[in-house]
């Protein structure tokens, strides 16, 4: 029992990661042709406040206040009983709402097939797309340093 609730704790983990990533653009056209329930009952939010950033020097050292970040959160209840919560950087309420009801779908096996196919899935191509995009325009201004002539008579 234990490993499968392990693996559903990681299944969270990766989805929750993926709509936290994803923008809230992209959230709502994906969930307006998704045929999800957005019916859920607000618990808290959506709310938006600050959270305190904190760091180390070299990541072992002595920790240190960055500075702050605005992050919007949503708790939101189905109607069946699953209890989702959502965390985002930013402002934008309706992205914190329709992930805090996509991580409450996703904990009801009924949904949860839904939700990875019709809205994790496509949103994990289109983060894999613009990472893959962004490295390719890095990696076109790489200098290999070591395959210059350097005039040595």
């Amino acid at each position: 029992m234990r490993g499968q609730e392990a693996r559903d704790q990681a299944g969270r983990k990766a989805a929750m990661a993926t709509l936290a990533q994803s923008s809230g653009d992209d959230i709502v056209r994906l969930w307006n042709v998704s045929g999800l329930p957005v019916e859920a009952e607000l618990l808290r939010g959506p709310e938006t406040g600050l959270v305190t950033m904190r760091g180390r020097i070299g990541g072992g050292g002595a920790p240190f206040n960055v500075g702050e970040a605005t992050v919007t959160r949503a708790t939101v209840r189905l109607a069946s009983g699953q209890v989702g919560h959502c965390y985002a950087l930013g402002r934008d309420k309706q992205k914190a709402r329709l992930a805090a009801i996509a991580d409450a779908l996703w904990q009801d096996p009924g949904h949860r097939h839904e939700v990875e196919t019709r809205l994790i899935a496509p949103l994990q191509a289109t983060l894999t797309e613009a990472r893959d995009k962004r490295r390719a325009e890095t990696a076109a201004t790489k200098v290999d340093f070591f395959t210059m002539v350097r005039g040595e008579d």
